[in-house]
């Protein structure tokens, strides 16, 4: 009892564990997640210019995080290349700061279905991994326990998302895919591309490659079907789990329920011969268990030793 007791307190936290990271259905909380892990796991002694990655924890699994730290100043003057995000010459902070930490994000297919699931892109499908380009402040100490988000604003040449080496859409394929811009509140705006498989942006956010309709031409057919079906998967597989665990659960209640009550009649019965036996002494006769009476005499009204016949008058 005490193992099956084990095995389900063990399902139970996995179940637990698993729902945490599957029951994020906003992408708000998922950036606001990967920021405080992003800064988390950052060194104090992070290097200007240079590109970092950052390990999330398992459940994140699936997504790609890089980060570079820049002052405000030199990006304007510079521009920078984070990933596949191309800032040019001239953009600006918006607050300014003295530092600014860039943070990009792939999210993979996976993870993707949540812009999909969380914006109207009714008859189109994802053709690549949703990218994001977020900024943060970043001071002396760029382990800050307090980061704020501020915003990129492209100056005068817009920002650049190269989707090349990471869609699923072949070059020959013949099919030319809109570059979905994800905004705040819900919205999304699908605009061309200005060159094959290359975006345009006038400020950071979230961004990927649609499709209206599945295409032949697919490195992988079966790891996007717009991500709706993926999602009703998700919710089978989950609902079969569920399920099956609550069987499980209410098997070990009943089979609790049981050993009580086998225990309960076994203790009524004890008493109730222990009862008896207390009543009526038992004995061995032999090989059988009978009851037997204590002895007892009955006492004479004198005493026999005494004794003597009375005499005989003639």
């Amino acid at each position: 009892m005490g193992t099956l007791v084990s095995l389900t307190t063990v399902i139970i936290l996995s179940w637990i564990l698993f729902s945490e990271a599957q029951g994020i259905r906003s992408a708000r909380l998922l950036d606001l997640l990967i920021r405080d892990f992003t800064f988390k796991s950052l060194d104090t002694n992070v290097g200007t210019g240079l590109l970092h990655s950052v390990s999330l924890p398992k459940n994140f699994s699936g997504i790609g995080v890089n980060i570079a730290r820049y002052r405000c100043g030199s990006l304007r003057r510079y521009g920078a290349q984070v990933k596949e995000f191309h800032l040019g010459i001239g953009v600006t902070i918006h607050p300014c700061v003295e530092r600014v930490v860039l943070v990009n994000q792939n999210l993979g297919y996976n993870w993707s279905n949540i812009y999909y699931e969380n914006y109207d892109l009714s008859g189109y499908q994802l053709v690549s991994p949703v990218l994001g380009l977020l900024a943060y402040n970043g001071g002396s100490d760029v382990n800050t326990s307090d980061p704020f988000e501020v915003g990129i604003i492209a100056g005068g040449k817009p920002i650049s998302v190269n989707f090349s080496s990471i869609t699923k859409l072949k070059n020959e394929s013949g099919v030319t895919p809109l570059c979905a811009i994800f905004e705040s509140e819900g919205k999304v705006s699908l605009t061309k591309q200005a060159s094959p498989f290359v975006c345009l942006a006038k400020k950071n956010g979230h961004f990927g490659l649609v499709t209206e309709k599945p295409s032949p031409a697919m490195l992988d057919g079966n790891s996007s079907n717009g991500g709706k079906k993926e999602s009703k998967w998700k919710v089978a597989v989950g609902s079969s789990i569920g399920a099956a665990l609550g069987a499980f659960l209410l098997g070990l209640l009943l089979v609790a329920m049981f050993v009580r009550g086998k225990k309960r009649t076994r203790m009524e019965e004890l008493e109730r011969r222990a009862y008896e036996e207390e009543a009526l002494q038992v004995s061995m006769v032999g090989h059988i268990r009978a009851p037997t009476a204590s002895v007892t005499r009955t006492m004479p009204n004198t005493i026999e030793q005494d004794y003597k016949p009375p005499r005989r008058h003639r």
